[in-house]
Parts: structure tokens; C-alpha cells; sequence
């Protein structure tokens, strides 16, 4: 008996740690998620505190402090939506791991910040309101922090619900509904709107065409030739070559303002100037590579892995050159009123300034980032590295293209629709075969038009979200800015 009392005891003991296990098991997957949000908020208590540490005593800086908080928020939601744009097609494609692209983009966003951002950003969003419209200071600083406030709000909500938008655009619209509100329509650019609204068709159109044509180009010249390998050693270093002039190009063009201004034309030179130089270097040893590879499309997306690690890296240090000012930009402007009692078109970027939105991207990016990044890469279409590299390539040169336009643009809605551009290409492509196909094909045999269409290359679904919330960017941060500006101006009159 007393063996058998011993032994239900033990077997009660297992089923009760065993129960405790299940236990500790549930609460860490529920506790997971809140180890990200705590991070997130520690970070921006962190921005509040350097703020009040590099900017006078409390509680005269207390707007200052808020701003660096709501800063810091801003550039979490700018690592978490924004970036993703950059390195989806690479994960996508299986070039990078999700940990490999989240290194890499932390770094390459961090030094495009520091290194090459601008340390003179237009604090209005490249002159959608006046200034002169406004009654005082005060008024224009409550204007810049209902814009990132609402702004911010904005772009969070978008990558709860898994769509990638513009926060160029997010920032637009939190600028203009302020504006309004604060200062009535007359504050308002509206030429400059109408430019931007332009952009939200202009840019995914012309960056998916571009990429379609690329993808087009790879397949008549590479993919479909009877000798792949051959093929792919005469023209992978000219796609290479090409990648690096867009790249060269638009890194001068945009990337480098700090250092020094460069027009269009002298960046076409270095563009051209430095694809020469890597056709030169990239030959030999893509021809080395290639030796002893089957002659099959798999050996092919070997050759363009690497060119697409690179290209995802120089589009996160451009986009971290440029987009720090989404977050950075309306702080910059609560910084300089605060300190000097007016306020101006472009103002100085304080280092602890652009620090925060360094930081607070990769730090969006390595906490949140990984849902989009896998959307983008993913749930829109398949893809590989051929067509990722088509992607980033579209990425690279529609900016060129928009700048010499003098149309302003978003690198979101280029890389996606840089992404759709594929997909229908393939799918188009793909419906041209068939109907070749279907005169030599019994009838027994035919595809049912049903199940064509079934098999659609782009999910239809991803498309429509994807395209209202771009639409409604604009007007809905706008929306949100206003309220919050007649809130708080109403809260500290």
C-alpha cells in the first residue's frame, strides 16, 4: 500500500508541475508582445529625459520634452512601416534571413541618419503652409506637435492593420490639417498638394512599370535563352552595372546633402562613372561564379543574391539619409521656436536631435518591423531574387526619374508598387502562354476560366488595402492634426 500511495503521489506531483509548465508557457506567449511595447515606451521616456538634460531646466521645456517624446514615437513607426519597404523584396526572395535584414537595415538606416541626413530640413514639409500665417510661436509650436502626434498615431495604426504607407505623406497631412486649423486654408500650399497628390498614382505606377520592364528584359534575355549561363554572364554584370549608377546617382542626389549639394546632371556623371566601374569589376567575377552551375533558373538566382543584399542596404542608407526629417523634422522646428521665440522655414537639426530619430528607426525596425517586412516580401506576390532585384533597381532610378520631374515621391509607394509591377507582369505573362498554349492543347485539357482565375499571381486583397490606406493618408492624418491641434490649443489658452 504504501507503494502505491507513494506512487500516485508522484504521478499527482508530474500533473501538477506539468500543469505549472502550461502555465509559465501561456504567460510568456502573451507576455512576448508587451516586451516589444515596454522597449518601445522606455525608449521614448528616454527621448523625454535627454531632451530636458540638452535643453534648460523643468518645466519651461516642457513642450520641448514632449515633442522629443512624441518624436521618438514617430521614428519607431517610421522602423516599423517604412522600412520594411526596403528589405521585403530581399527577405522575400530568401536573399537575407529576417535577422540578416534587420542588422543590416539598423546600421545602414543609423548611418544614412547621421552620416548623410540633412542637418537643415525644411520644418513645414517642403513648404506645404506658411509660417507668416500664423499669430505667434506658440501657436506655430502647438501646429508642429498636433502634426507629429497625429502623424505618428497615423502610421502606427497602418502597421497594426499590416498596410505599408507613406509617412512622408503622414507628416503632409498632420502638417496641413494643423495648418488649417490654425492658420485657415489660405496657410496652405495648395500647388504643393496638388504635386503631392500626383505622386500618390505617378510614383507605384512608374516605379511597378519600370520593374516590370526589367523583369521583362531578364526573361526574353536570360531566363528563356537555351544556354541560361551563358546568357546570364553577358548580361548580370550590365544589370549590376546599371544598379550601380542608379544607386551611385541617387545616393548623390539625395543622400549626401550634408556633405555637399549636387545637382541632376553631375549626378548622372558619377552614376555613369561608377556603373562603368562595376561592369569592369563585376564580370570576371560573376563569370567565376557561374563556372560548373547547371544550366537551370536556379543557378541564375544565385548570381543575383548578392546584388540584392547590396541594393537593400544603399536603399535603407538613402531612406535613413531622407526619412530621419518624418521624424525629426516638426521636433526640430518645436526646438528652435522654443529657443529663439520665432520661427522659420528651415532651421538646424540639433545632433541629440537627429540621435532620437536614428535610434528610434532601428529600434522600430528590430521590435516591430518584422510583420511588414514579411507582407511586403511575401503576401503580395512571390518572389525571387530576380524579381526583388527588379524591385530594388525600379526603386533607385524612378527616384531620379521623379526628381528630374520635380515631383515629389514616395519611396513606400515606389518599392510596393515596384512589387505589384511584377506581380501583373507575371501574370500577364503568364495568361499570354496560356492562350498560345490553348491552340495546340486537347480540349480535355484546357484550364477552366474559373480556375484562371483562381490562380492569380498578386493577391487581390493586399492590393485594395494597400491602395485605400494609401489614399486616405493624407486626409485622415490631416483630419486627426486638426482635432488635436484645437485640443491642445484649447487645453493651454
Amino acid at each position: 500500500m504504501p507503494e502505491s500511495s507513494n506512487q500516485k503521489n508522484w504521478s499527482t506531483l508530474d500533473k501538477d508541475l506539468n500543469r505549472i509548465s502550461h502555465v509559465e508557457y501561456a504567460t510568456n506567449y502573451v507576455a512576448r508582445p508587451l516586451v516589444g511595447l515596454g522597449i518601445a515606451l522606455a525608449f521614448i521616456v528616454l527621448a523625454a529625459i535627454v531632451a530636458s538634460v540638452f535643453f534648460g531646466s523643468f518645466p519651461s521645456n516642457l513642450v520641448v520634452v514632449a515633442a522629443a517624446g512624441f518624436g521618438a514615437y514617430m521614428a519607431l513607426n517610421i522602423g516599423a512601416n517604412d522600412v520594411a519597404n526596403n528589405m521585403g523584396p530581399a527577405v522575400g526572395a530568401n536573399a537575407l534571413t529576417m535577422g540578416g535584414a534587420i542588422v543590416i537595415a539598423a546600421l545602414c538606416e543609423s548611418a544614412g541618419a547621421l552620416l548623410a541626413g540633412g542637418d537643415v530640413v525644411s520644418t513645414i514639409s517642403k513648404g506645404i503652409i506658411d509660417p507668416a500665417g500664423f499669430a505667434d510661436a506658440k501657436i506655430f509650436m502647438w501646429a508642429m506637435m498636433a502634426a507629429l502626434i497625429s502623424s505618428a498615431l497615423w502610421v502606427n495604426l497602418a502597421t497594426f492593420v499590416g498596410a505599408p504607407v507613406s509617412t512622408t505623406h503622414s507628416v503632409v497631412g498632420g502638417v496641413m490639417g494643423a495648418g488649417i486649423a490654425a492658420a485657415g486654408f489660405a496657410a496652405v500650399s495648395w500647388p504643393t498638394m496638388g504635386k503631392i497628390a500626383a505622386s500618390w498614382v505617378i510614383s507605384p505606377m512608374l516605379g511597378g512599370i519600370i520593374a516590370a520592364a526589367f523583369l521583362a528584359f531578364i526573361k526574353a534575355k536570360i531566363i528563356y535563352q537555351e544556354d541560361k549561363i551563358a546568357a546570364a554572364r553577358r548580361w548580370v554584370p550590365v544589370l549590376v552595372g546599371i544598379m550601380a549608377a542608379a544607386f551611385a546617382a541617387y545616393l548623390a542626389l539625395k543622400g549626401l546633402k550634408r556633405i555637399v549639394k549636387i545637382d541632376l546632371t553631375t549626378a548622372l556623371l558619377i552614376g555613369v562613372a561608377a556603373g562603368a566601374i562595376t561592369y569592369v569589376v563585376s564580370a570576371p567575377l560573376i563569370r567565376k561564379q557561374s563556372e560548373g552551375m547547371e544550366n537551370r533558373n536556379k543557378s541564375l538566382k544565385a548570381l543575383f543574391g548578392l546584388p540584392l543584399v547590396f541594393s537593400a542596404a544603399l536603399l535603407s542608407f538613402a531612406h535613413g539619409a531622407n526619412d530621419v526629417a518624418n521624424a525629426v523634422g516638426p521636433l526640430a522646428a518645436i526646438v528652435h521656436a522654443s529657443e529663439f521665440g520665432d520661427f522659420a522655414a528651415k532651421v538646424a537639426i540639433p545632433m541629440w536631435v537627429m540621435v532620437i530619430g536614428a535610434l528610434g528607426i532601428s529600434f522600430g525596425l528590430f521590435l516591430f518591423g518584422p510583420k511588414l517586412i514579411r507582407m511586403v516580401g511575401e503576401q503580395i506576390t512571390k518572389l525571387n531574387p530576380m524579381r526583388a532585384y527588379c524591385v530594388a533597381l525600379s526603386a533607385a532610378i524612378t527616384v531620379i526619374v521623379a526628381s528630374w520631374l520635380g515631383l515629389p515621391v514616395s519611396s513606400t509607394h515606389i518599392a510596393v508598387g515596384g512589387i505589384f509591377g511584377v506581380g501583373f507582369f507575371r501574370e500577364w505573362h503568364a495568361e499570354r502562354r496560356l492562350r498560345k498554349s490553348a491552340a495546340t492543347r486537347p480540349a480535355a485539357k484546357r484550364i477552366a476560366p474559373e480556375e484562371r482565375r483562381r490562380r492569380k499571381l498578386v493577391r487581390r486583397s493586399h492590393f485594395m488595402t494597400i491602395v485605400a490606406a494609401w489614399v486616405i493618408t493624407v486626409p485622415a492624418a490631416a483630419l486627426m492634426s486638426a482635432v488635436i491641434f484645437l485640443v491642445l490649443n484649447s487645453l493651454v489658452s
